[in-house]
């Protein structure tokens, strides 16, 4: 019998095995915050041990660092618990060799944003980092997932992880997105369609034509987004445009070398006789622009729907619907925000910068809203404000702010008021994420830029038409 893409990786990267279920995995990177590392090293301190591969580590202050828009010599993190919590994180980091990516480092950014753009995520990798959305890496073939933080100590000192091997899942999805349509409807849909538990326990692999037709950047968007159906992890093979984005990027390789890995990668798939768990099939053809009504990212219908009315006789979709201030029934189609939030690992790439400026140019933003733009890392920041793109936000009404994790959750000075109705393009929308009492709906770049402009949640292919970037 065949083997699956996500099994080979898995195999290839076991050390020895633990039970039937458990393996000692071995990682070629492990990528760290400022948040979820400080008991980590300070559980390798009261053990006297050292990092066992300081070179295959990278550190980046990203979830409680401030986006305000000064000049990055500039940047300080004004709040005395999370400076606290940075300056423990660059000395550990310091103290054991690791390159740290620090405040007022010019590349400095969200770390699913910056592993990538910089050449470090390559096919058939496994990647570990102490948050769930390290899925994001699977769209250039490599295994990326969450740990915890007694994890990340475990990873530090001996470089592998005791792994729960998962299940096998494929999703596949034919034909074509329509106009206005983009990754972040796509994988809101499938979230809704299997639920917010669909694929717990399950490895999922990607493929169909609508998958082949996505740049890198946007298969970054849906692996992002399926931990939040339950996902261990989430996988595209191979193909020439993840090959070519990668090749593109890195750094420390010779052009022989990097060729080699090229023909590795190429062979990179899941054999044609290989047997998943489960299937399941989607028509792209059939998705439209998507938002999130609920508390839950699985809680959304296309933006011309309405909220199903069977949610009353669900405990958790009536707490959701009397936290979110809405009824059963109701549209959310002009339904009026305060604020717009684009930015986050799901959505603060170049590529999505491209897609709102288009919207957005020549245009102003609603009165009485506040609307941000926070790219994902430096390197974005740079590239927008080279394209164009940055003033054109700015000329619209837009907060041009430094990179950050920013408002996707409410660890910095970025935080909603109670009662306030956020139009996001992060990959939740818990009670509290973004701001005790907030209210959050999820939907792409282009559905956000829109709500900027109207004030509203509007169809962005009927109010604002445009060629998409």
């Amino acid at each position: 019998m065949g083997q699956t893409l996500y099994r080979k990786i898995v195999d290839s990267h076991t050390v020895f095995r633990v039970d039937e279920q458990h393996v000692a995995l071995y990682a070629d990177l492990h990528i760290m915050n400022e948040y979820t590392s400080p008991q980590a090293f300070a559980g390798l301190a009261e053990k006297n041990l050292p990092v066992r591969c300081p070179e295959k580590q990278m550190g980046i202050v990203d979830h409680v660092i401030p986006t305000h828009p000064v000049a990055r010599e500039r940047r300080t993190i004004m709040i005395d618990a999370a400076a606290q919590q940075a300056a423990n994180f660059t000395r550990n980091c310091r103290r054991h060799g690791i390159h740290l990516f620090d405040v007022q480092d010019r590349e400095q950014g969200i770390e699913h944003v910056v592993a990538p753009e910089i050449g470090l995520i390559r096919p058939g990798m496994v990647v570990l980092c102490g948050d769930s959305h390290t899925t994001t890496y699977g769209a250039l073939g490599a295994l990326g997932f969450g740990i915890g933080t007694s994890e990340v100590e475990h990873v530090l000192a001996t470089q592998t992880l005791i792994y729960r091997v998962a299940k096998d899942m494929r999703i596949r999805v034919d034909g074509r997105l329509g106009a206005g349509v983009t990754s972040k409807d796509l994988v809101l849909h499938i979230i809704a369609a299997i639920s917010a538990q669909g694929a717990r326990g399950y490895a999922v692999e990607y493929c169909g034509s609508a998958i082949e037709a996505l740049s890198a950047e946007a298969r970054m968007t849906l692996c992002n987004m399926t931990v939040e159906a339950g996902a261990r992890g989430a996988l595209i093979a191979p193909d020439e445009v993840s090959v070519r984005y990668v090749a593109d990027r890195i750094r420390d390789m010779p052009p022989a070398a990097v060729a080699e890995a090229i023909r590795q990668w190429r062979a990179l798939k899941s054999d044609t006789d290989a047997v998943f768990d489960i299937e399941h099939r989607f028509d792209a053809a059939g998705v439209a622009p998507y938002v999130t009504w609920g508390t839950s990212p699985d809680q959304a219908i296309p933006v011309s729907g309405h909220i199903p009315a069977d949610q009353t006789d669900q405990a958790s979709g009536a707490k959701a619907l009397r936290y979110m201030g809405l009824d059963a029934g109701a549209a959310l189609e002009g339904l009026a925000v305060d604020h717009v939030f684009i930015g986050s690992c799901t959505n603060a790439r170049i590529e999505d910068l491209r897609e709102v400026a288009a919207v957005v140019r020549g245009r102003k933003v609603a009165a009485g809203v506040r609307a941000m733009v926070v790219p994902g890392s430096g390197r974005v920041r740079e590239q927008a404000e080279q394209e164009g793109l940055a003033a054109a936000l700015i000329d619209a009404g837009f907060e041009w702010r430094q990179p950050g994790c920013s408002m996707c959750l409410a660890m910095n000075d970025d935080v909603l008021k109670p009662g306030q109705r956020c139009a996001s393009t992060t990959n939740r929308n818990f009670e509290g994420r973004q701001g005790r009492g907030a209210r959050t709906h999820l939907m792409s770049p282009a559905m956000a830029a829109a709500a900027a402009l109207a004030g509203r949640i509007v169809d962005v292919r009927k109010e604002f038409p445009h060629e998409q970037a």
